[in-house]
């Protein structure tokens, strides 16, 4: 098994983000909530029964396949239902998304919407204690047609940004992290959401090459970063510590005070420790 430190985040954080939401209003909103899910489902129902044509009965069947897939999700996360009953509903997700395919393979959201009900899934299944582990079996199960089905949207509708999120947050889940800053790259041309994603793969490849002692790789990655705009926030990964420390182990200090200078000027946070060695190190104190 692989356990990544950077987890994919919108869709199994997004969960328990409105778990933290509902806290208090208990089973009546878990209640009320669902059944925005199940209107969702009778009205696409409804709408499969009278479409005019294939392209308007893909989409019902598109729509009502993710309601489906968003009511597991929500019900399995919160312990609803039994697994088998969050199997059944999935079951039906991925039918309906088959059925809108078939009847208009044209549709990059139809390939998207059945992507995004797989990486739910991915999400839910991967998860332990917080920590994202993606075995072989996960990956060929949940997270292989997840990829599959968002580079076909992509290559429906260039310009389908979601899409590109959605697979540069697979690639970089799965720890395919060229693929995943490819991905964001793309996503960057169309939607200023692709930057901080573009950010943060950079970090998370720093990271990776730093464990793997490839230093001028990581100083590369971490300075890619920060120029792309790292947000450090504390839910994202850091450049500027980890690139603080190998300037100092290089002795490269003027680089290093350049790393506190922007991290100042940025308003992020430099570990004292490391501020502190630095001043020791290179005999200044700014």
């Amino acid at each position: 098994m692989k356990s990544l430190v950077n987890i994919a985040r919108p869709l199994y954080v997004s969960v328990v983000f409105l778990g933290l939401l509902l806290g208090g209003c208990g089973q009546m909103s878990q209640s009320l909530y669902l059944a925005s899910y199940d209107r969702d489902i009778s009205s696409s129902t409804r709408a499969i029964e009278t479409a005019r044509d294939d392209a308007h009965r893909a989409a019902a069947y598109t729509k009502r396949g993710s309601a489906y897939s968003e009511k597991a999700r929500y019900s399995r996360a919160f312990k609803l239902i039994p697994p088998d009953e969050y199997a059944r509903l999935f079951g039906l997700a991925i039918k309906d998304h088959d059925q809108a395919i078939g009847l208009d393979p044209a549709s990059a959201e139809a390939y998207y919407r059945r992507g995004e009900t797989y990486y739910d899934r991915a999400a839910l299944e991967t998860v332990m204690d917080g920590v994202l582990v993606v075995s072989d079996a996960a990956r060929k199960a949940w997270f292989d047609p997840a990829t599959a089905d968002f580079r076909k949207a992509v290559e429906k509708d260039g310009r389908h940004y979601l899409a590109w999120d959605r697979l540069g947050l697979t690639h970089e889940t799965t720890g395919e992290l060229d693929q995943a800053i490819s991905d964001y790259s793309q996503e960057m041309a169309l939607n200023p959401l692709g930057r901080t994603r573009l950010a943060d793969a950079y970090c998370a490849r720093g990271d990776s090459d730093q464990k793997e002692k490839k230093h001028d790789a990581a100083i590369a990655d971490y300075e890619k970063s920060i120029d792309t705009g790292a947000s450090a926030d504390g839910c994202s990964c850091d450049p500027y510590n980890p690139l603080l420390v190998l300037y100092v182990e290089d002795r490269r200090y003027d680089q290093g005070w350049e790393v506190v200078h922007k991290a100042r000027r940025s308003r992020k946070w430099i570990e004292p420790g490391f501020l502190d060695t630095l001043k020791k190190e290179s005999g200044r104190s700014n």
